[in-house]
């Protein structure tokens, strides 16, 4: 049995009307959850087949962390999608420098975050202290390098040039990779 703890404010997330984000978590991953809604612990217990309950903690976390349920289900559609966070907290040095780092990571308009997605074919959310991401091995250490190089006080435009070289590279492997569209 594996433990984690989300954010109050997004247990209903889980949880989902009468039940049922979690009733398809259990079934679609092989789990069952235990969530306290009191202080945000879920505790996961695999009940079905092994290797789909591994992505149970990540699929809960992904919710906790800001991601809605369907986005963080996909990490069952193929073996190789993977949740990963950047903890923004720990580079910031106070509550103005969190606000500012985070502005970063989100651009005007959200475009810096968008353009993250666009060009990985990630998905990334930015959510309280931290930048979660899911996609392949790849696109995730692509987000995930873009955005530490942020976070250090890198000009968004060579992060783009970067992004861009990254997106060209992925093209020229083959990956097969989805655009994600962002919104909902």
């Amino acid at each position: 049995m594996q433990h984690v703890k989300i954010p109050q404010d997004r247990i209903g997330v889980l949880i989902g009307e009468g039940g049922e984000t979690m009733r398809r978590i259990e079934s679609r991953a092989g789990v069952r959850l235990d969530i306290d809604s009191e202080n945000g612990k879920v505790a996961i217990e695999q009940v079905g087949d092994p290797v789909d309950a591994l992505k149970g903690p990540d699929i809960v976390e992904a919710i906790g962390r800001g991601f809605a349920p369907d986005d963080a289900l996909t990490l069952l559609d193929d073996d190789m999608r993977m949740f990963d966070l950047v903890d923004i907290g720990a580079v910031a040095r106070n509550s103005k420098d969190m606000k500012r780092k985070k502005g970063r990571l989100i651009g005007e308009n959200g475009r810096t975050r968008e353009l993250m997605e666009e060009l990985t074919g990630a998905m990334v959310v930015i959510y309280g202290s931290t930048l979660g991401i899911i996609g392949s091995p790849k696109q995730t250490k692509i987000v995930r390098e873009a955005a530490e190089r942020l976070l250090d006080g890198a000009p968004h435009g060579s992060v783009y040039s970067f992004l861009e070289r990254k997106h060209n590279e992925l093209k020229r492997e083959g990956l097969d990779y989805h655009r994600y569209p962002g919104g909902t």
